[in-house]
């Protein structure tokens, strides 16, 4: 169990309004911090041979094009070729990863709605064929990133298909996932806890 404390006393009423505006930057912040943080670390595991993983780009079909001055060109229009993936793959120790990055304000579960079932279908599809496929879940109001292996969300995914509650409660997270720690190289370990979580499972 992790606990929170602040150890801060109750702000006055003129103080609200700044600690809230202030508050709700903050997690406008770490939403961004979430993301550069795995993309640095990938770049720490690439560039120290640990493991080749890039963030996958998405097709889009550019229709309109607007050019102000002749040496820029602004996009006014365009849609996605075809229906995203997930965010991240690439290869670690011979084994083929493939993942997808989410981030959640709510401060007691991680709604299933952010995820589509299209995204279920192509992990589905790669774990058949040997690869390993997860979910990093970034709950901004805690700051906590959590590893959560593609079968304990596939199991959350079903109740939910079978009439259960639509979404994972940060409990429920705790108790399957893996904490992962900021810290300063890689910034996010994820591999860590992914090689955490096969050995609990072997």
């Amino acid at each position: 169990m992790v606990n929170y404390p602040n150890g801060k006393k109750h702000p006055s009423k003129d103080l609200v309004t700044s600690t809230d505006k202030k508050r709700k930057i903050n997690y406008g912040g770490r939403g961004m911090i979430f993301e550069e943080s795995i993309d640095t670390s990938n770049q720490y595991y690439r560039s120290h041979r640990i493991a080749v993983i890039h963030k996958r780009p998405t097709p889009v079909q550019i229709v309109k094009v607007d050019y102000p001055k002749r040496s820029q060109a602004v996009i006014k229009e365009a849609y996605f070729k075809t229906p995203s993936t997930t965010d991240y793959n690439g290869i670690y120790k011979g084994h083929y990863l493939d993942f997808e990055a989410k981030e959640t304000h709510n401060k007691t579960s991680f709604p299933l709605s952010n995820i589509h079932e299209h995204q279920v279908e192509h992990m589905r599809a790669v774990e058949e064929q040997q690869g390993c496929c997860f979910f990093l879940i970034h709950f901004s109001l805690y700051n906590e990133v959590y590893y959560l292996s593609f079968k304990h969300l596939e199991f959350y995914w079903q109740r939910m298909k079978q009439g259960g509650r639509k979404s994972i409660t940060l409990t429920e997270i705790r108790n399957d996932g893996i904490l992962i720690p900021y810290g300063y190289k890689p910034r996010l370990d994820y591999l860590s806890a992914l090689t955490l979580s096969h050995e609990s499972e072997e």
